[in-house]
C-alpha cells in the first residue's frame, strides 16, 4: 500500500532501506515516470522500499521567487501519480531557506542517509542539489561511495526529437495544445479543485455547470474544451465540456473553469473534482445573447460526443 509523509519528522525511524528518487516532479510527465519506474524496478529487485522525495513549495519559490513557474500539479496530484506508477511511499519535504543552505554533503548525510536510509538514489542526469546547486550527479555518486549507497542517473526522455520537461508541458497547456500535453504527460492534463458556487448566470441563462476552483496554478489557454470530470471522492466519471476564461457574454472579468456535464448526472454535485482536458474545440468568444451562447454550447456538446464516439469505436476495435 502506498504511503505518504508530509515531513521528515513523520517518517518512522525504521523507514530504510530504500531506493530513493529526488525531485520536484511537477506534472509527473513521462520523463519523470521513466525515473520513477527505474526506482520501483530496483526496489523490487533488492527488496527495498521505492520512495520519492519531493518538495513543497517549489524550491524556486523560496530561492528565486521572481522566477517561480506556475505549477502543473498540486501535491495531491503528485502523490496520486506516485502511487499509480508503483512507488511504495513518498516524502513531501517542506522547502525552506535552511534546507536550501545545506551543502550537498549535508543534504546527503542528514536527509538521504540518516533520515531515509537510502541504499540507491536514482535521479535525472541534470539533477542539481545543495547550496547554490553546487552538487550534480558526479557529486552524488562520489558521496554515495562515501556514505554507502549507489547513485544512478537517467537520461532525459525525447519525443519527436524534443526533450520532455515540465517547461515544455507548461507551454503546451498554456497554448491550449492538449493533444501535445497528453503526449508529454502520458495522460490528459488534469485540474483538481473544489466545486464552488458560481454567480448562477450559466445555470439561469444557458446550461447547468460545475464551477471549479483549481488547486494548481496553471490553467489551459482560454477556450472551450472536450473534457472528462471525475468526482474525487467516489471516482464517478462524466463526459463533459469545459470553458476556461472570463465569460465575456456576461461581462465578467474573473478567470474561471466551468464544466457542463454531458453524461447523466443525478444527486448532489461533488465537493472535489478533477477535470481532464482532452481537446480544445474553440476560443472563448462573446455572444450577443444568452440564447446564442446556449446554441453554441449545444454545438460544442455535439462535437464532444463525436470525439467520445470515435474513442469508444477505437476501444471496441482494440
Amino acid at each position: 500500500m502506498f504511503e505518504s509523509y508530509r515531513s521528515l519528522e513523520d517518517v518512522p525511524a525504521d523507514f530504510g532501506p530504500c531506493v530513493l528518487t529526488v525531485g520536484n516532479f511537477d506534472g509527473v510527465h513521462r520523463g519523470h515516470q521513466r525515473i520513477l519506474l527505474r526506482a520501483t524496478e530496483i526496489g523490487r529487485s533488492e527488496g527495498w522500499r521505492a520512495v520519492a522525495l519531493t518538495f513543497d513549495p517549489h524550491p524556486t519559490r523560496v530561492v528565486r521567487p521572481e522566477r517561480a513557474p506556475a505549477l502543473l500539479s498540486s501535491i495531491g496530484q503528485r502523490l496520486e501519480r506516485f502511487g499509480q506508477v508503483g512507488l511504495d511511499a513518498a516524502v513531501v519535504m517542506p522547502f525552506t531557506r535552511d534546507l536550501a543552505a545545506l551543502t550537498p554533503e549535508e543534504f546527503v548525510s542528514q536527509v538521504l542517509v540518516e533520515r531515509l536510509g537510502a541504499r540507491c538514489v536514482v535521479v535525472g542526469s541534470n539533477f542539481r542539489f545543495g547550496r547554490r546547486h553546487a552538487g550534480d550527479v558526479n557529486t552524488l555518486v562520489d558521496l554515495g561511495r562515501q556514505y554507502g549507497f549507489t547513485g544512478e542517473a537517467i537520461e532525459p526522455l525525447e519525443i519527436d526529437g524534443e526533450i520532455v520537461s515540465s517547461t515544455r508541458v507548461r507551454q503546451a497547456v498554456s497554448q491550449g495544445d492538449m493533444e501535445q500535453a497528453t503526449r508529454l504527460l502520458g495522460e490528459p492534463f488534469r485540474l483538481w479543485g473544489t466545486i464552488v458556487r458560481g454567480r448562477g448566470v450559466g445555470s439561469r441563462l444557458t446550461a447547468p455547470t460545475l464551477n471549479l476552483a483549481p488547486d494548481s496554478e496553471l490553467l489551459p489557454a482560454d477556450g472551450v474544451y472536450v473534457t472528462q470530470t471525475r468526482d474525487l471522492a467516489t471516482g464517478e466519471l462524466w463526459r463533459s465540456v469545459s470553458n476556461v476564461g472570463v465569460r465575456p457574454t456576461f461581462d465578467l472579468t474573473e478567470r474561471t473553469v466551468e464544466t457542463h456535464l454531458i453524461s447523466p448526472f443525478d444527486g448532489n454535485p461533488p465537493e472535489r473534482a478533477e477535470v481532464r482536458f482532452l481537446k480544445r474545440l474553440r476560443a472563448e468568444k462573446r455572444f450577443d445573447s444568452s440564447e446564442e451562447l446556449k446554441a453554441q454550447i449545444m454545438t460544442d456538446v455535439a462535437q464532444a460526443e463525436q470525439l467520445f464516439a470515435r474513442q469508444d469505436s477505437l476501444t471496441t476495435e482494440a
